[in-house]
């Protein structure tokens, strides 16, 4: 039997905890483990609670484990720095000074210890779209954005692409049917799809997730609106890879999020950080952080973590049914997160929080996937794993315009000759994502050349989106 001296003895404090841990104790010598198995167990909690938030036995421990933590470790001031720290800007003729300022609020942050902007920046909330910040011991919510886990995901398919062309309505069918847009989409009955994430215990971590589980259930497979898409396209592969040979085959690209179990834990937790620094200055408000010494920080963690594995199964499911309709399987599957926070160590082996907000991960060897708008190409790439960029690069074109700027001056009538001139069907879209509301991607491709290799090419043929406006 272990006692509460036993406990003492083990470097466990005085307290409610001792009596948390005489139950977890209990329980786990009832199920059979001996003492020293028990004491493990125990300083594993101890030594990782947000690991162990979702689990039954374990949670009120580690909760307050993390309450014990918050107490003994010392307030990081709100003050901000009176200069930025220096970071390095990727094709800043590509950007404009609204997002640089962004940047150096960012890089004012006490909290702050590296960062990057990558080429195709625009403006955010708190941090910059295509903005890359490394901090320590702590997570800002809107430094991993409103989408949480928005993300790529491409799929090859061991034929030509000339099979569009030969069986276009087919193609289009199968995004019209296989695929739900918008602002609450959904699937009912029979229609739900059914995935493993669904069943992670990490549902019941935190009575906000729990609350989620229904709406996951429901959106599982779903896309939102704003530039979220399904596209067919051809695909030209550079070099041998995924036992294919440099050619053309037929591809299918999607970009995508975690919906509004992603928006609903991202408006918590964003607010909750800036009700804990109600001294921060109001120019860096929506760069609030949460301690992850900290309950609230360790609970947005295991959240963040949760719409993650969520956005990676909805594009799963998406491809998965897209491609069954026309009667393929998909051959290769490249796919990565953006606006996520990973723990990430830097070249002076410093260990941070790296949040890349609209940024890729280009680790040595990584693959990503950069799109286009919904009328320019995509590509497929290679992270060359540059410490200046914190192995970074960027998610995409970037806007050029606003999304309200765009619906203000570009006509459907030049939007559709636009797409018509490079044989690009859309089925849906609003004008605030035509083409020539975005940077060319080419440019932010050539401007960060030395982040990463092109391996290969997608070039869309018939593009899915929404029609409304929107952002999740």
């Amino acid at each position: 039997m272990i006692t509460g001296k036993i406990l003492k003895l083990n470097g466990w404090p005085d307290g409610k905890i001792i009596g948390l841990a005489k139950t977890v104790a209990d329980q786990l010598e009832a199920d059979g483990l001996d003492r020293d198995s028990i004491l493990a167990r125990l300083d594993s909690a101890r030594g990782n609670p947000g690991a162990f938030l979702a689990d039954p036995l374990m949670a009120d421990l580690a909760r307050e484990c993390l309450r014990i933590a918050q107490k003994e470790s010392a307030a990081a001031s709100d003050d901000l720095r009176p200069r930025p720290l220096q970071y390095p800007v990727w094709g800043q003729q590509h950007i404009d000074s609204a997002s640089l300022a962004q940047m150096d609020n960012a890089m004012r942050l006490p909290v702050s210890v590296a960062g990057a902007l990558m080429p195709d920046a625009h403006v955010g909330y708190g941090l910059p779209i295509g903005g890359v910040l490394a901090v320590e011991s702590a997570v800002i919510p809107y430094a991993v954005g409103v989408d949480i886990a928005c993300r790529m995901r491409l799929s090859l398919y061991d034929v030509s692409p000339h099979l569009i062309g030969q069986k276009q309505g087919q193609f289009e069918n199968a995004l019209w049917d296989q695929t739900a847009f918008g602002m609450g989409a959904e699937w009912k009955g029979s229609r739900r799809a059914q995935h493993a994430v669904l069943d992670d215990p990490a549902w019941e971590a935190t009575r906000l997730l729990k609350s989620l589980q229904v709406n996951a259930q429901k959106q599982l497979g779903t896309s939102g609106t704003g530039n979220h898409f399904v596209e067919w396209g051809a695909f030209h592969l550079r070099q041998p890879m995924f036992g294919l040979q440099p050619g053309d085959y037929l591809a299918l690209l999607s970009h995508s999020g975690s919906r509004s179990v992603g928006f609903k834990i991202a408006d918590r937790y964003s607010k909750l950080a800036m009700e804990l620094h109600p001294d921060l200055d109001k120019s860096a408000r929506h760069l609030a952080w949460l301690s992850l010494d900290s309950e609230a920080g360790q609970e947005y963690w295991l959240s963040m973590e949760l719409a993650g594995k969520f956005a990676s199964a909805n594009h799963f499911i998406i491809h998965h049914r897209v491609a069954a309709a026309v009667g393929l399987k998909e051959i290769a599957v490249v796919e990565n997160h953006h606006n996520f926070a990973w723990r990430e160590r830097l070249a002076n082996g410093r260990e941070t929080i790296v949040h890349r907000k609209g940024a890729t991960p280009a680790g040595p060897g990584v693959l990503g996937v950069v799109p286009g708008s919904m009328g320019e190409s995509g590509y497929l790439v290679r992270g060359k794993g540059r410490n200046e960029s914190l192995n970074s690069a960027s998610h995409g074109a970037g806007r050029l315009m606003s999304r309200k700027a765009a619906i203000h001056s570009i006509t459907k009538t030049a939007r559709d000759a636009y797409l018509r001139e490079r044989g690009i069907t859309l089925l849906g879209g609003g004008l605030d994502e035509s083409p020539q509301a975005y940077k060319r991607i080419d440019d932010i491709i050539a401007a960060q050349a030395d982040l990463i290799e092109v391996l290969g090419k997608f070039t869309p043929r018939i593009v899915r989106m929404a029609d409304e406006p929107g952002d999740f």
